[in-house]
């Protein structure tokens, strides 16, 4: 059992492989957090300590007793109204508009098995292979009738607790409930950083490290979405913690609507962490009967650095978030027709992409925006999901077949929760916008967002995309959405603090209806890139196109930002042409398809007018890929420099049985007189010898011996070939002999 109940400490105790978690319900009923970190047994509530502590309120049940006060207490669910004035987990409004909720322990339960969230994405797992478990802790407030169920997903082997909560109101009024997180960790001591992944459209989760000083640390996203400015995921490190050293902590919110995520120290040198929905815009009224359900948080603890943190969530994300057909499947090569075309084409143009991928070994033709309504610009035809037949010239399923029969198989490119003003959808039913009556909305790439917290859109919106669907031999679908929410106003909502979290209900709903009507679908999640790129999505859509910057050298901080919590085969990343249209950099044929070759490979490009030596490179990198493409999906990932601080960015990626490793190396500056530039692989089976081969880059291979201790390389590294260029690139094989 991984899950234990010592029924005299009135203890909760969770083993995992490599982790321990317990928390203790005390005498008042309060339930206490005791600790997460390395394997250990025992109760551990000698590390509480009570004092009395000016202007910090006890409960009124302690009587005279000062010394305690759940102000200084480390707490496994805090709420508003107890006396704690760190930040809490759940406020309640009661009928009067008072805050105020009490819930004290009234039980527990323990199932084999991961539980399930009704209509919410969840990692999921089996009692016998996984030995997975759930912890239940049932909370109870006498006042309000309030009810709060506790939840704890455990995959042992792993090193995997989830976290989630369920508020019901059984009272006999309604309450409202104005801020629920999932997940809360209290530390009573500690010298900690936090490492966020924040940036900007084209410039996405780039790692950001601060010390955590008095006050608290909070990042998310009031935008609707995950976003592309803060990602839903936070590690709490040691200060002195590094890449294989040191404890950290990780929290990762599978959810892809507003959130907050916060890091906070206390007056009494006590740290908080805690993750959960953004409050803003939102209160979520209750009425008797009904249950608000918190989107689960994803925790995981190692005591070995961020690296193995890193490698826990990627197993649980490849194995216990991805689902479907292409969970461990090898994924199709994709040309996509945007760079190559943008809204500039016709149904004869498509085809010679199609036709010239074919040659290229190219697997799939991805036709993108532009294809429907009156769509020449992105100012009109959102929402009017039929296709140009005057602009294609001739049907969409005419055009599929004509890709299909040049040997390639077809995708297509849909926004479908967006919505032009110009477009017949619009002056049909202006209501389904999300938009403040009487008030110009705000824009967004000229658009509008449709309002999926009603069921009559959400069904329109399924209808729709089947229609799509049904046309032809569609294998995959980039599901796209390029603007943030502002005016949340909904016209048939009881109260506009529903709005924002019943919309990604509707979401979820509608995709996971097409899951189950194409399960050979291969849907690619997109929102102006990576501003949607998160777990809750990858459980519908098992790949997310990583950032809509395709430029190799960006792609190489984005990348390694996305890595500390992400696995590659979820990673989006395509081939572009060069000047790059983001960026006007050129670099290497090569180096761009390394780069590429992190994630589920694919090219943005138009092949017609790349020279005949380009169109041979195409071919030998679609081979190498496919040829290391399994190791690239399941392989554990190492990251073996910082983009950020060093002159070579350098990966590998490791197979399980250690058995081959492939490391790449790409150089982002050069200076006159150049110092030598050392990779050292990790991951390699100590006491080992590896045949090392060069198998493609820009650059020229190294003079290195052809079997290499695994030691030698691990501790000494191995050199870069003297004379590199600038954004040149080096990818070689290890084979264990």
């Amino acid at each position: 059992m991984s899950i234990l109940f010592n029924d005299k400490e009135k203890t909760f105790t969770i083993h995992t492989a490599k982790s321990t978690y317990q928390m203790k319900v005390d005498s008042y009923g309060f339930l206490l957090h005791l600790y997460y970190g390395r394997r250990t047994d025992g109760c551990m509530d000698y590390i509480l300590t009570y004092a009395d502590r000016g202007m910090s309120g006890c409960p009124y049940d302690a009587g005279t007793v000062r010394t305690y006060s759940l102000d200084a207490l480390p707490q496994e669910f805090p709420v508003l109204g107890t006396g704690d004035f760190r930040s809490p987990a759940l406020i309640v409004r009661d009928q009067y508009g008072a805050y105020e909720c009490d819930p004290r322990y009234s039980g527990y339960e323990i199932t084999e098995g991961k539980y399930s969230l009704k209509g919410l994405p969840a990692v999921y797992a089996d009692a016998v292979s996984d030995k997975a478990e759930t912890l239940k802790i049932f909370l109870h407030d006498e006042h309000t009738g309030l009810d709060v169920t506790l939840l704890y997903g455990v995959l042992p082997e792993l090193d995997i607790i989830t976290r989630s909560a369920v508020v019901t109101n059984n009272g006999d009024k309604t309450v409202t409930v104005c801020k629920l997180h999932s997940a809360c960790l209290d530390f009573v001591s500690g010298d900690f950083d936090t490492i966020t992944f924040c940036g900007r459209h084209a410039m996405e989760r780039v790692p950001e490290r601060q010390r955590l000083g008095r006050g608290a640390h909070r990042i998310g996203s009031r935008r609707g979405a995950s976003s592309h400015q803060y990602n839903p995921f936070m590690i709490l490190a040691d200060s002195s913690a590094t890449e294989t050293s040191g404890r950290c902590w990780g929290m990762q919110f599978v959810y892809s609507g507003g959130f907050a995520a916060e890091a906070e120290l206390d007056q009494y040198g006590q740290t908080r962490i805690q993750m959960g929905l953004q409050e803003d815009k939102f209160s979520y009224p209750l009425n008797k009967g009904e249950s608000l359900t918190a989107p689960e948080v994803i925790m995981t603890y190692s005591g070995a650095g961020i690296e193995a943190l890193t490698h826990n969530y990627h197993k649980c994300l490849r194995d216990h978030i991805c689902r479907g057909k292409y969970k461990n499947a090898e994924r199709p090569v994709l040309l996509n027709s945007w760079e190559a075309s943008y809204f500039t084409f016709t149904g004869d143009s498509i085809c010679a992409l199609a036709h010239e991928a074919a040659e290229l070994g190219i697997d799939m033709l991805v036709l993108d925006d532009g294809w429907f309504g009156i769509r020449n610009n992105d100012y009109s035809g959102l929402g009017d999901w039929n296709a140009n037949e005057d602009k294609l010239g001739c049907t969409l399923s005419e055009l599929i077949r004509r890709v299909n029969a040049e040997g390639v198989r077809f995708g297509i490119w849909m926004e479908p929760e967006m919505v032009n003003e110009e477009s017949d959808l619009y002056r049909k039913h202006p209501d389904w916008a999300l938009r403040i009556p009487g008030k110009d909305p705000v824009r967004g790439r000229y658009q509008l967002v449709l309002d999926l917290s009603r069921k009559d859109v959400c069904d329109w919106m399924y209808e729709s995309i089947c229609s799509v669907l049904d046309q032809g031999n569609i294998e995959y679908l980039k599901w796209d959405y390029n603007r943030s929410i502002t005016d949340v106003y909904s016209h048939t909502a009881s109260d506009q603090g529903k709005v924002l979290y019943d919309y990604m209900i509707g979401l979820y709903d509608v995709l996971e209806k097409l899951n189950s009507k194409y399960p050979d679908l291969l849907i690619e999640g997109c929102s102006g890139g990576g501003g949607r790129f998160d777990a809750g999505m990858l459980y519908y859509t098992p790949q997310i196109w990583c950032s809509d910057n395709t430029d190799a050298i960006d792609r190489l901080t984005i990348q390694y930002g996305t890595s500390f919590g992400y696995p590659s085969c979820t990673v989006g990343a395509h081939v572009s042409a060069c000047p790059n249209h983001q960026t006007g950099r050129t670099t290497p044929f090569a180096t761009r398809a390394a780069v590429a070759m992190s994630g589920t490979f694919g090219y943005e490009l138009d092949p017609a007018k790349l020279s005949p030596s380009e169109k041979a490179e195409i071919k030998e990198q679609i081979k190498v890929f496919k040829d290391f493409g399994g190791l690239i999906r399941s392989g554990d990932h190492y990251r073996l420099s910082d983009p950020a601080r060093d002159i070579c960015c350098a990966w590998e990626y490791v197979s399980e049985d250690k058995s081959r490793a492939l490391v790449t190396a790409v150089v982002k500056d050069v200076h006159g007189n150049m110092t030598s530039v050392y990779v050292r692989p990790r991951g390699l089976e100590p006491g080992a010898e590896y045949k090392m081969s060069f198998v493609c880059g820009s650059g020229k291979a190294a003079p290195i011996p052809e079997i290499v201790p695994a030691d030698a390389l691990m501790e000494a590294g191995f050199p870069l070939p003297t004379g590199f260029r600038e954004y040149d690139s080096f990818v070689w094989v290890l084979d264990r002999i």
